[in-house]
């Protein structure tokens, strides 16, 4: 079973998690999807989720249960190698005061990182990591 991370597939800071998170994957859990597929918006709205809510990183656990913002992102740095879970105990942080960060980054992630005119195109040694 695979976890599933939804990104926003034109954003260049999203894209370079997705590139950490595949480097530091060592037992091979995600998968991926970005949010602009038709895979992920049906996904989203069978979770009742609103499918253009493309602020955030959606990561889903194999047994359904969605995770959004900080603790996605807390949530998948536990399956990733050493440092990466040294982080997981920020959970214990209310969700309202991570996300402030998290939202603060998310406003400003097109400003500082850039953005790309097309969704991410994954590279023959990537593809099997993508759902759509």
């Amino acid at each position: 079973m695979h976890g599933i991370v939804l990104f926003d597939g034109v954003c260049n800071f999203c894209n370079s998690k997705v590139d950490l998170i595949i480097r530091k994957d060592k037992k091979d859990f995600f998968r991926f999807a970005s949010l602009q597929s038709d895979y992920a918006r049906n996904l989203l709205k069978e979770k009742g989720i609103d499918p253009d809510a493309l602020d955030s990183m959606f990561y889903i656990h194999p047994k359904g249960k969605v995770y959004i913002k900080s603790s996605s992102a807390l949530r998948i740095a536990w399956k990733l190698s050493f440092p990466y879970p040294l982080l997981f105990p920020l959970l214990i942080v209310p969700p309202f005061l991570r996300n402030l960060v998290y939202d603060f980054i998310a406003r400003n992630r097109y400003k500082w990182w850039g953005k790309k005119s097309t969704c991410r195109i994954p590279s023959p040694e990537e593809r099997e990591k993508f759902i759509a």
